[in-house]
């Protein structure tokens, strides 16, 4: 199958999950992504994100050079409030999966920087968007 979707759509309503990470990250596979890009602002890509240790989170950045240079910030489990910075390359697999390559940087809660894979789950789609 290859990706139908246009490339300066290549985020909307994509779900994703965590397939690695640095120690000190806090992103697990237990956590899951819900993509938002519209077509009215294809350069602007948002989520919201969940699961394992985080309660709740959200992320917003820009387009730029095939790279998304995002912020994000959560409250995890402990009731803390983390906040980081990030740049993810997209990768299309195959199959059409979004796989998302990813350098990443606390800027409060935490300490350091790590790198990240997250991946499109089978399915994760949004059905009005499966083409």
């Amino acid at each position: 199958m290859s990706n139908a979707r246009e490339p300066s759509l290549l985020y909307a309503n994509r779900i994703l999950t965590s397939k690695s990470n640095t120690p000190n990250g806090e992103v697990s596979p237990l956590t899951t992504f819900h993509y938002i890009q519209a077509p009215s602002t294809p350069h602007i890509v948002s989520a919201t994100y969940s699961g394992g240790s985080i309660v709740q989170g959200h992320l917003i950045g820009t387009l730029k050079e095939n790279a998304l240079r995002m912020v994000y910030h959560h409250v995890n489990d402990k009731g803390e409030v983390m906040t980081g910075r990030c740049t993810s390359t997209p990768e299309v697999l195959e199959d059409g999966r979004l796989r998302l390559h990813e350098s990443w940087e606390w800027t409060s809660g935490g300490v350091g920087k790590g790198e990240s894979v997250v991946e499109e789950i089978e399915g994760g789609q949004a059905a009005e968007e499966k083409r």
